[in-house]
């Protein structure tokens, strides 16, 4: 499937303020294995002083973390200031419903190659900032 455009998306000035302001991140589909993707950015952004908190259907414990089954199973007394998505885009629609019944999530990050247009501007609208098809790791890397 190809990836469709993004027609909701966040600039470089305001990917610079998310990645300043966020604290804690909750990596959807953060995967165990140290040669996927998630787990390297997983990885990286734990090094540079990010909370993850990975979100994986068959793990207990990931990079050190605490897995959850998904998003809606970590307590609401965990803040979550990111929901960093590596997960097909038809799984998007239904993560940021559960990160707008959260009520606390201030960002929707898909990563490279994910855009959901529908579910973005849902988000948006909600008032949250959306970020699609990029990298969180190469982001940070380039403005840090």
């Amino acid at each position: 499937m190809e990836c469709e455009m993004p027609q909701v998306n966040s600039n470089k000035e305001e990917i610079r303020v998310i990645l300043e302001d966020t604290k804690t991140i909750a990596i959807i589909g953060c995967s165990p294995n140290s040669e996927k993707a998630s787990n390297k950015v997983a990885v990286y952004l734990k090094n540079h002083g990010y909370t993850i908190i990975p979100v994986y259907p068959k793990e207990d414990m990931i990079l050190g973390e605490k897995v959850y089954k998904s998003l809606s199973d970590i307590p609401k007394d965990i803040k979550i200031d990111m929901v960093d998505i590596f997960r097909k885009p038809d799984v998007i629609a239904s993560v940021v419903d559960e990160a707008l019944q959260r009520g606390d999530v201030k960002c929707i990050w898909t990563q490279l190659g994910l855009v959901h247009n529908h579910a973005a501007t849902k988000a948006r609208d909600a008032g949250l900032k959306v970020v699609q098809n990029h990298c969180t790791k190469i982001e940070h890397t380039a403005l840090f």
